[in-house]
C-alpha cells in the first residue's frame, strides 16, 4: 500500500465515525498524476446521487494537476450496493457528510479511504489541540531524559 495523498484537515475538522475503502473511476491522465502524486485532496467531499434509481457516490472537489482535461471533475467511488445504501441512510438519518481521508495504491489501483464524519464543534477543536500539545510536551521532556 503506498501512500498518495492524506487529508489532515479532515481529522482536525470532523470526528470520524467510520471509514471504508473505495474504488475509482479514473481516466489515464489522472491515474498517471496520482503515481507522480499531483494530486490534493483537502477540501473535497462526497456526495450521494440517485440516477435511475440507483445509488452512487461521487468525489467532489479533488485537484489533479494534469495537463489535458479537467483538473477538478468529479469522479465516480466504486462500492458495492449495500454499502452505499448504509452510507446513504446514516446520512439521512443523522447530521453526517462523507469525507475523504486518505488516497493510495494498493496493488496497483487507486484506492480512497473515505470516512462517514460528523463536524466538531469549536470547543472540540480546542480540546484536540490542547491533547496534541500535551502529547508533544511528554515526549519532548521523555527525549531530553533518555538523551541524559
Amino acid at each position: 500500500m503506498k501512500n498518495i495523498a492524506s487529508n489532515k484537515k479532515a481529522f482536525f475538522d470532523y470526528s470520524i465515525l467510520d471509514d471504508l475503502e473505495a474504488g475509482l473511476v479514473l481516466t489515464g491522465e489522472e491515474i498517471k498524476a496520482i503515481r507522480a502524486k499531483k494530486v490534493n485532496i483537502s477540501g473535497s467531499y462526497i456526495k450521494p446521487f440517485v440516477t435511475e434509481g440507483v445509488n452512487e457516490l461521487w468525489w467532489v472537489g479533488s485537484n489533479f494537476n494534469i495537463e489535458n482535461g479537467d483538473q477538478s471533475r468529479t469522479k465516480k467511488l466504486l462500492l458495492h450496493k449495500t454499502e452505499i445504501e448504509r452510507l446513504t441512510g446514516k446520512l439521512s438519518a443523522k447530521n453526517l457528510t462523507i469525507v475523504p481521508l486518505e488516497l493510495y495504491l494498493s496493488r496497483g489501483r487507486a484506492k480512497l479511504k473515505i470516512g462517514l464524519a460528523s463536524r466538531k464543534q469549536v470547543h472540540d477543536k480546542r480540546d484536540t489541540l490542547k491533547k496534541r500539545d500535551v502529547e508533544r510536551e511528554v515526549a519532548r521532556r521523555l527525549n531530553d531524559r533518555s538523551k541524559k
